[in-house]
């Protein structure tokens, strides 16, 4: 009897430090997917500009101190009310912008002259760093939303992430202009320092204003609504436009001049325009690179669109299903962003060494980046599609290396190898890696939410526990 309990006894010692070690296992699972969450699901929103004509926010990318881990951009939200504009302004970054809701004009200077293009719903666009530019929504009832790619690696000495150079401006913005001793800036322009401190201190909106309506109406309102011959005359008065220009100044990239005569002078505008200028292109006008029962997917690189070149980015679209999932896959040579648009989902990513550092539910508006090389997937909940916008930090051809599926790299690899890496036969490496007879999109599972049930090592946990109950059981009603 006393070897009885004492075998008895080693078992439940042997059971408690087996749960104690499954426990902390899941603990430090549990923990690892927590940081990653804060790693590459980017959920906090920052206010960059907000007015009662619009507003930008941010969603900063993620960093591991210590580490090389960490996101080249950030993404950007532009929100802007009926008959307004984001004033000129220029960045020390690149923009790629793609519109996600509404129509809107945007003018920039393209080679030294004003190019204005129309955008459209799903319309890529983009304005390389430094190049000055202005945003309209000159729609009566429609809001306008934009999402924007922001690169971080900028030249700007000790600033936030990006910024923002107002070319117009007054008290809230400044104009890059306020900066310079009035007296030589007076000169420079060849006004009064009165019609000078006038016109850097009449702005007080913000950078989104209204145009018109019953706000309070401001200095840009009111250049717009005058006749062109009253607008090129105030505009003579503040920057002598009459005055030749040296050789030099004709060689510049971009002129202040040239922008605001442009910008004003509206009749200037139809003639001014470099029709070289880029074009927009349209992500859902363009045809699919893979479709099948599943879902689809489209990407734009720098074939197809030129302007991604300047920016170093490409951009894509996928569209799954109801209860699909983009199988696993790794981006050998870029960076990924993504933006939800509609649906429901779930992102799941794996750190080099086997873990999963994310496995997290996605909704409307969420972003989330995956670093180069890191294996992950996206699965559309059953209730619904699910649809995402994305980036990448490179304009060249993206081939993704899918893990699963009809065209993955175990169907590439198969052979004495890979049966050696995981320690199986011919013919069961044959059987499993033909068993998914789909690629690139493939069919939904039974359950979309694995958070409902139990995981993995929590199945374990309950059958072990199980087994030793009842082994438990045994012992003791049969030595008893």
């Amino acid at each position: 009897m006393g070897d009885t309990r004492t075998l008895l006894l080693l078992v439940l010692v042997l059971f408690y430090a087996l749960v104690s070690s499954v426990g902390a296992y899941e603990e430090e699972e549990r923990e690892q997917r927590t940081q990653g969450e804060k790693w590459f699901l980017l959920r906090q929103l920052h206010d960059v500009v907000r007015t009662d004509a619009g507003s930008m926010r941010l969603v900063k990318g993620g960093y591991r101190r210590g580490s090389s881990l960490h996101s080249p951009m950030h993404i950007g939200f532009i929100s802007m009310e009926p008959n307004s504009l984001f004033i000129p302004q220029y960045l020390d970054s690149d923009l790629v912008l793609f519109v996600q809701h509404g129509q809107a004009r945007i003018g920039h200077i393209y080679r030294d002259k004003l190019a204005e293009r129309h955008l459209k719903h799903g319309d890529v666009y983009t304005i390389p760093a430094g190049s000055a530019f202005y945003l309209e929504n000159r729609a009566e009832n429609e809001r306008l939303r934009i999402i924007c790619s922001i690169d971080i690696t900028s030249e700007s000495m000790g600033w936030h992430a990006f910024q923002s150079f107002f070319i117009g401006g007054g008290v809230h913005p400044a104009s890059v202009l306020a900066g310079f001793d009035h007296n030589t800036l007076s000169t420079a322009l060849n006004v009064s320092t009165e019609e000078l401190n006038s016109l850097l201190t009449r702005q007080t909106s913000g950078p989104i204003v209204h145009l018109s309506g019953s706000h309070h109406t401001n200095m840009w309102s009111k250049f717009l609504a005058q006749e062109p011959h009253q607008k090129l005359a105030h505009l003579k008065r503040i920057v002598n436009f009459g005055g030749e220009s040296s050789p030099k100044e004709e060689e510049t990239t971009w002129s202040l001049r040239k922008f605001l005569f442009n910008l004003l002078n509206r009749e200037d505008v139809v003639k001014g325009v470099n029709h070289k200028a880029p074009s927009t292109y349209n992500l859902y006008h363009k045809k699919h690179n893979f479709k099948n029962d599943y879902g689809w997917s489209k990407n734009v690189d720098e074939c197809d669109y030129s302007p991604l070149k300047q920016s170093g980015n490409s951009v894509y679209l996928v569209h799954l299903s109801p209860g699909s999932m983009m199988a696993p896959h790794v981006n050998p040579t870029a960076i990924e962003y993504g933006v939800v648009l509609k649906g429901t989902g779930r992102i799941q990513i794996v750190y080099p060494n086997g873990t999963l550092a994310v496995n997290a539910r996605v909704r409307q508006g969420d972003v989330f980046w995956v670093p180069r090389y890191f294996p992950f997937c996206q699965i559309a909940s059953t209730n619904g599609p699910f649809e995402f916008f994305g980036i990448t930090t490179s304009a060249r051809k993206n081939h993704p290396q899918f893990l699963v599926g009809r065209n993955s790299l175990m169907h590439s690899l198969r052979g004495p190898e890979l049966e050696a890496a995981y320690g199986i036969g011919e013919r069961r490496l044959k059987r499993i890696a033909n068993a998914q007879r789909e690629q690139i999109i493939l069919p939904s599972s039974s359950s979309d939410s694995p958070h409902d049930k139990a995981s993995e090592p929590e199945k374990k946990m309950a059958n072990f526990k199980k087994i030793i109950g009842n082994l438990g059981s045994d012992m003791i009603m049969g030595f008893e």
